[in-house]
């Protein structure tokens, strides 16, 4: 009996899977980076090879699964730069397989931008303005919310059954309440009417960058959520660096939609709220073969004390003056 769900999906259901959706294999299969679903390079007898995505069964539902597959092509029917599904002759685009849902896409080159060019940070602001002009035309309705609950409290309380080190868990569940008593004094600033539309996953591993143009990937995690959301993981260095970069952000985003600089003071809180998620995606990963195999150095004392340690900083950070437009 398989250990898990991906254990079946063998190169053989793949190339099925690709087949059973119209497109001729040549057989010619190369396993992308990809943790949280299956991602699969596909050659094809006729024309260029196809990015075949599996998505992780019992995840996502189907109508979630649709709501990101339709705010891509929205993005794409806008002249934006996304990659989104491929849709067969009858309009789907979300297809499944031995009890796999997945979706094609087109191959598409580039490579990270860099963050330290501005230039680059003011065409990532425009595109995110243009992202987000289209996010705010309608709301998700079985997306999920970003929420203090489910980012932060439901993340330490699934790492403190089971995964922190005995002798770390008195002092990790006093950080933990006192992170998520300031964290919500913080969030709960954010409004409904602040909610729209977002990426949810907007590093420079999402990001194609090619001929001067940002081609966004990967809408998985799209989410409602503040706009800032999507503009802070751009952010890094010093403070005076993080004032240079958010400057260039804003100020190509403000060609396509207005940003609200209240926005800012949760940054730190939205961050806070992302380290503290990752570690528990990771540990509600962790029967997933490839995790341990690929995160050697997590679920270590070493791990879990640099864990408090940076967890320690953000509650500092959560204190100080928040970054201002220039």
């Amino acid at each position: 009996m398989s250990s898990h769900p991906y254990d079946i999906l063998t190169p053989d259901l793949v190339i099925d899977a690709v087949e059973s959706a119209g497109y001729l294999s040549d057989a010619r299969l190369l396993a992308l980076n990809s943790y949280e679903n299956r991602v699969y390079q596909v050659g094809l007898e006729h024309g260029s090879p196809l990015i075949a995505k599996f998505y992780r069964p019992g995840r996502w539902s189907q109508s979630q699964i649709l709501e990101e597959h339709q705010f891509s092509h929205e993005l794409r029917e806008a002249d934006i730069s996304v990659v989104a599904p491929l849709k067969n002759s009858n309009g789907d685009s979300l297809h499944e397989y031995r009890g796999f849902p997945f979706a094609l896409f087109e191959r598409r080159g580039g490579y990270p931008p860099e963050l330290d060019n501005f230039d680059n940070l003011l065409v990532l602001g425009r595109t995110l303005g243009r992202i987000h002009a289209v996010g705010r035309a309608r709301g998700f309705t079985t997306r999920i919310t970003l929420s203090v609950d489910r980012m932060l409290a439901q993340s330490s309380a699934f790492l403190l059954d089971g995964f922190i080190p005995k002798e770390l868990v008195p002092a990790y569940s006093s950080l933990a309440d006192d992170l998520l008593q300031r964290v919500s004094a913080i969030y709960d600033e954010v409004q409904s009417s602040d909610l729209i539309r977002v990426h949810g996953d907007c590093h420079i591993g999402n990001i194609l960058w090619r001929d001067d143009c940002a081609h966004f990937v990967d809408l998985d995690d799209c989410a409602m959520a503040p706009a800032v959301q999507d503009l802070w993981m751009f952010l890094s260095g010093d403070r005076n660096h993080r004032q240079l970069q958010l400057s260039e952000l804003v100020e190509g985003y403000g060609e396509f939609c207005d940003f609200d600089p209240r926005q800012l003071r949760w940054v730190e809180a939205l961050r806070t709220m992302r380290i503290m998620h990752y570690a528990a995606w990771v540990a509600r990963r962790w029967d997933d073969p490839a995790f341990p195999h690929s995160f050697t150095w997590f679920n270590t004392d070493r791990y879990w004390g640099e864990h408090i340690l940076e967890l320690r900083e953000q509650l500092g950070a959560l204190q100080e003056e928040p970054l201002k437009l220039l």
